[in-house]
């Protein structure tokens, strides 16, 4: 059963997968806290612990994504800003491009049915929720720090229910279909684990 929800994740990431999210009203100091959290700008400090943990977790990722993204430039681009947006929002890296994975097979400007955009497929309607208008959601780091914005905003809704914000993600909050693709690309593909001479010179 766990392979077949793999090969179904995989499948689907070849197309723009999510579905919609939900325009539902914000509290005024929600939509505040939102704001803040996508109008900051990028410090120019690193969210890796060490340039050691860059190296080995940059070089992992960006071998795995090589067939997809072929430009080592913008793979790691990529990548590097994905690391930083997941951290910064509190989230883990490796669900966020587990999440990529099934929303946009890491297409730059994948469009869903329902007019979702770019990288992690984000609806429309949260630029104009959040007071930005001018904001591009093909902007790589535009795209990725709204994606990573709202889905800790979903996973504090639903305390930490990684299933159920998930599933308010996609717009199917309470079908099992799209946590267990995200959840299976994330075990199956993205998965990390520190060596042990990182974790040793941690100490």
């Amino acid at each position: 059963m766990r392979w077949l929800i793999v090969a179904i994740a995989l499948v689907c990431a070849s197309a723009a997968y999510a579905g919609a999210q939900k325009n539902e009203p914000l509290s005024a100091t929600v939509q505040a806290a939102l704001h803040k959290a996508v109008s900051d700008s990028k410090p120019p400090s690193s969210s890796f612990r060490s340039s050691m943990e860059a190296v080995d977790w940059l070089t992992e990722m960006s071998r795995r994504l090589e067939k997809r993204i072929p430009s080592q430039e913008y793979r790691l681009d990529l990548l590097r800003s994905v690391h930083y947006e997941a951290t910064r929002a509190g989230l883990d890296p490796q669900l966020v491009l587990g999440l990529i994975h099934v929303e946009s097979g890491f297409r730059k400007y994948a469009v869903s049915s329902a007019g979702a955009r770019g990288y992690m497929q984000v609806m429309p309607f949260w630029l104009r929720l959040l007071g930005r208008p001018e904001d591009s959601l093909f902007d790589l780091r535009t795209n990725l720090r709204y994606g990573c914005t709202i889905m800790r905003h979903y996973l504090d809704i639903e305390k930490g229910d990684l299933y159920r914000a998930l599933g308010r993600y996609n717009g199917s909050l309470g079908k099992p279909e799209y946590p267990n693709m995200v959840r299976a690309a994330w075990h199956s593909q993205w998965s990390y684990e520190k060596p042990a001479r990182l974790a040793q010179a941690e100490r």
